[in-house]
């Protein structure tokens, strides 16, 4: 069985990790045929940790937990998709550590720019002190130090994006 890789977008809140995790997702199956799965963090927060407080020990635990399943997939032949901020290097650079075929994806995008896409409302939150630790905010997000692909999505379009990550994955044979 082929090892599966393991694609983590990263950025700010609402940069459009999500958005473009779902395209590069839906591409891999309509257009390669290949067993994909998308790990959108705010879909797993639901039910791994159903009242989320963001302290940074749930935070360790959850990008711990996500990074293990990512592992566990990948060692199964799953491709995985992993769309989530992980403020900290350490998670992402864990979760690389462990597995074999990793990409890193940067999406790259001004805090203002963040704001104004905040459909979640978690920067008003931020704003009006009722969320306390919201990176680019309260909490420091640290860039990627080694990502293999920077997209500023502020100024390319999820399809643009999608493109260069899935030309990269042809580039790297992995596609």
């Amino acid at each position: 069985m082929k090892q599966g890789f393991a694609i983590w977008i990263t950025g700010l809140p609402s940069s459009g990790k999500s958005t473009i995790g779902r395209y590069v997702t839906q591409r891999l199956r309509d257009d390669h045929n290949l067993p994909v799965i998308h790990l959108e963090s705010d879909e797993l927060r639901k039910f791994l940790t159903p009242k989320p407080n963001y302290s940074a020990e749930e935070r360790d635990w959850f990008y711990d937990a996500l990074g293990k399943l990512a592992h566990l997939l990948t060692s199964h032949g799953v491709n995985v998709i992993i769309d989530a901020t992980a403020n900290k290097r350490k998670y992402r650079d864990s979760t690389r550590a462990s597995i074999p075929r990793f990409l890193e994806i940067y999406t790259k995008c001004p805090i203002e720019i963040c704001q104004n896409r905040d459909v979640k409302g978690i920067y008003r939150k931020a704003q009006k002190g009722k969320a306390k630790s919201v990176p680019g905010i309260q909490e420091q997000y640290e860039e990627p130090m080694a990502a293999e692909i920077v997209i500023e999505s502020d100024r390319n379009s999820v399809e643009e994006s999608s493109a260069n990550i899935l030309r990269k994955l042809e580039t790297i044979d992995w596609i």
